[in-house]
C-alpha cells in the first residue's frame, strides 16, 4: 500500500498553549491558526497569573481582538485566591479548568502549589462545577530526597492517583508526559483521567536538551524508552491520551543565554509548524492513521468540546523538504520555533470551514 499524499484533518484542536502578554502575544498568537489548529487551551501562569475570573475573561477578549478565527477555552491559575465561590463564578462564565503548577518548577510558577489538602474544597467543587483540573506533573527537585529534573514526574504520580482517589468525578488532565511512568498510571485510572502528550516530546530524548538551550523545555525530555512508550500509546489510538502542545514561546536572548546565576528560559515553541510537524512525526512511528485523534477527536471528547463556528477542515500534502522558518521578528528580537532550519515532510494545502462545507452539503 503507497503512502499516502495527501491527510484531512476535521477541527484540529491544542488542548494546551502558552499565548503570552503584550507584544509577544501580538506575534504568537495567530500561530496558532497558522499551525492549523482552531482551539486553543490557554494558560493562566501570566505575569501577574491569572487567578481571577475578570482576568481570565478580559484575556481571552485580548487574544480574540488579536485573532477571532480560534476558540479560546481559558483556565485560572491554582492559588491561594481561588475559592469554592471563584469556581462557581468561573463556571457561570464559562472557565473550562484550573491548572496546577508546584512552585518554581517551569516558567512564572513562583506562586506554585506546595501542598494540595489545602485545595479539597475547591475540587470538591469543581467536581460540583465540571471544571476540570490540569496538573503540571512533577515536584520540585530536592537532594535530599534525590529528585532531579529526570525524576520529578514519576516522584508526583502518587499524587495525581491519590486525587482522583479523593475526587473519582473530577476530570483530571496530566500534562505534557514524560515518561513510560505517567502513561502506565494514567492507563490504570478511571475515565476521569487524562493525559495530554506533546508534540517534542515525542520527538526528543534527554540527548536532544542536555547542552542545547532550544530544546530545553520543563519537564524535561527523558530517556529513549520513556520515548518510545509515548509513542506506543499514540499509536494504539488510546483515547486518554491527546495533543496539548505546551507551545512555549520565549524571546530568543532568553532561550539561547544563561549565566552563571540564571538558566536559560524553559520552553520550546511548535505552534506555527504543530499539525505539519505532528504529521511528520507521527508517520516516524507508523502512527499517521491516529492523526485525527490525536489531535482531535479524543481532546475533544474529554473535554467535551465539540467542533465550533470557527473550525475547519485542514488538508496536509506530502512535500518534499519544506525547511522550517529560523525566527519570527520581534522588534529588536526574535522568538525561534523548534525545529528551525530542519526539514519536515508536511505542509498545510487548504483549509476549508466545517460550517461552510455543511452549508453546502446540506
Amino acid at each position: 500500500m503507497s503512502a499516502p499524499t495527501e491527510v484531512l484533518v476535521e477541527s484540529p484542536a491544542d488542548f494546551h498553549v502558552h499565548l503570552r502578554q503584550g507584544e509577544l502575544s501580538e506575534i504568537v498568537t495567530p500561530h496558532v491558526r497558522k499551525g492549523g489548529f482552531d482551539l486553543a487551551y490557554v494558560m493562566p501562569n501570566l505575569k501577574p497569573p491569572i487567578t481571577k475570573t475578570e482576568q481570565a475573561v478580559a484575556y481571552r477578549e485580548r487574544l480574540k481582538a488579536i485573532d477571532g478565527s480560534v476558540d479560546y477555552l481559558m483556565t485560572l491559575y491554582l492559588s491561594p485566591d481561588l475559592t469554592p465561590e471563584e469556581v462557581r463564578k468561573a463556571k457561570q462564565a464559562g472557565i473550562v479548568g484550573v491548572k496546577s503548577y508546584p512552585r518554581g518548577v517551569t516558567t512564572n510558577s513562583d506562586g506554585g502549589i506546595e501542598s494540595y489538602e489545602v485545595y479539597y474544597p475547591v475540587f470538591e467543587e469543581m467536581q460540583k462545577c465540571d471544571l476540570v483540573l490540569n496538573l503540571h506533573g512533577e515536584v520540585p527537585s530536592d537532594a535530599a530526597s534525590n529528585t532531579c529534573v529526570l525524576n520529578a514526574e514519576n516522584a508526583f504520580l502518587p499524587h495525581l492517583k491519590k486525587l482522583h482517589e479523593a475526587f473519582p468525578k473530577l476530570r483530571i488532565v496530566l500534562e505534557h508526559a514524560t515518561t513510560r511512568a505517567a502513561v502506565d498510571l494514567v492507563k490504570s485510572l478511571g475515565d476521569t483521567v487524562a493525559c495530554t502528550i506533546t508534540a517534542h516530546h515525542l520527538a526528543m530524548t534527554v540527548d536532544d536538551w542536555a547542552g542545547q538551550s532550544w530544546n530545553y523545555c520543563k519537564p524535561v525530555a527523558k530517556y529513549p524508552s520513556d520515548r518510545q512508550a509515548l509513542q506506543e500509546v499514540v499509536h494504539q489510538g488510546h483515547p486518554k491520551f491527546f495533543l496539548g502542545s505546551d507551545s512555549a514561546p520565549h524571546l530568543a536572548h532568553t532561550k539561547s543565554v544563561a549565566t552563571p546565576s540564571q538558566p536559560c528560559a524553559a520552553g520550546v515553541y511548535t505552534s506555527p509548524i504543530l499539525l505539519p510537524f505532528l504529521a511528520h512525526i507521527l508517520e516516524s512511528f507508523g502512527a499517521l492513521d491516529r492523526l485525527q485523534g490525536f489531535v482531535s477527536d479524543y481532546g475533544r471528547a474529554f473535554y467535551r468540546q465539540p467542533a465550533g463556528a470557527n473550525a475547519r477542515q485542514v488538508i496536509l500534502r506530502r512535500v518534499r523538504g519544506i525547511r522550517v522558518e529560523d525566527t519570527w521578528p520581534l522588534g529588536g528580537d526574535c522568538v525561534v520555533p523548534f525545529w528551525a532550519g530542519k526539514e519536515i515532510g508536511w505542509e498545510i494545502s487548504d483549509a476549508k470551514s466545517l460550517v461552510l462545507l455543511g452549508t453546502l452539503m446540506s
